[in-house]
């Protein structure tokens, strides 16, 4: 039975309108520069500074997101419409805190174990929250959580045929990541270990050759990253964003790890942008052997000399 959702006027807007308008009678709060001058980059219509996409679910508390959000230089912001059941009447002040945080939303269909589940849930959230946006999220296993690549795709394929800006959330294969593409979808967005595991980039390899096959996609990072180096990790080797939410939401202190998330993420686009050197077999020294003084070579030699006849 398909569920009615209802949600306070002062979240609602006109469907397909731009997102803006449903934050348009609440300020925006500023955020930390997420990106440096210059890199910004676009996916779905939108120009964006920062490439952290930030969750909103299991915080200490609202204040703590807002604060969290700030200190990330978060842009976008996920929410899980099925989880939250706004359908019951409740969370008023949640939602309220959402749309102050600015930005754009990204609804998602978490919770969701089948293809047309999802597509009712997208449509609804479109209702919602007048936007086009949607993270898509069809499980497959209840105990890893790995999603389901015949549901996502075909949801996808509807989605994508509806108008929708598709945000895949899938498993690191390449040929699940061409599908979506062809289906439409604006972000392919590979997990790097199971949702909420921590593990961090479970197969790195897989990871770079989406990157080195896909090179005009819109690659996000998603689930699984517990540390900012993992965050770092992902960057350097050419994503385009990571979006994360246990990480920040489940740390002793969520502020303070909001921001080194997002000090990590700038720092691996910067080691991209910049150029890693290659990974070598042997050892090879930094510092040149042309040009050594002659007192140094007359040291080395110093025991062969001494050795011979007077």
């Amino acid at each position: 039975m398909e569920t009615e959702i209802t949600a306070p006027e002062a979240f609602l807007a006109p469907a397909g309108a731009p997102l803006a308008a449903a934050h348009a009678r609440a300020p925006a709060v500023p955020a930390a520069s997420a990106a440096e001058p210059g890199d910004s980059w676009s996916v779905a219509g939108a120009t964006l500074g920062s490439r952290l996409f930030l969750g909103t679910s299991h915080y200490p508390s609202p204040e703590v997101l807002t604060q969290a959000a700030r200190a990330s230089g978060a842009q976008v912001f996920t929410v899980g419409l099925r989880r939250l059941q706004p359908e019951s009447g409740g969370g008023n002040a949640f939602w309220r805190r959402i749309r102050e945080l600015g930005g754009h939303l990204l609804p998602n269909t978490a919770g969701c174990h089948g293809a047309q589940q999802a597509v009712n849930l997208a449509r609804m959230a479109r209702e919602l929250f007048g936007t086009d946006w949607i993270k898509l999220e069809v499980i497959g296993d209840d105990y890893t959580l790995q999603p389901d690549p015949f549901g996502t795709l075909e949801a996808a394929s509807v989605l994508a045929a509806e108008g929708f800006s598709v945000f895949a959330y899938t498993t690191d294969d390449l040929v699940l990541a061409r599908r979506l593409l062809d289906a439409g979808v604006v972000a392919v967005m590979p997990w790097a270990a199971p949702i909420g595991s921590g593990r961090g980039p479970q197969n790195l390899q897989a990871l770079r050759t989406l990157r080195e096959r896909l090179p005009d996609a819109v690659l996000v990072c998603d689930a699984g990253l517990g540390r900012p180096s993992h965050a770092a990790q992902v960057m350097e080797i050419g994503f385009d964003a990571v979006l994360l939410n246990t990480a920040v939401a489940e740390a002793a202190d969520p502020v303070r790890m909001a921001s080194a998330f997002g000090a990590a993420v700038r720092a691996g686009r910067d080691g991209f942008l910049g150029g890693i050197m290659p990974e070598r077999d042997t050892a090879q020294a930094s510092t040149p052997t042309v040009g050594v003084p002659f007192w140094h070579e007359a040291r080395a030699d110093a025991p062969a000399r001494s050795g011979g006849a007077s």
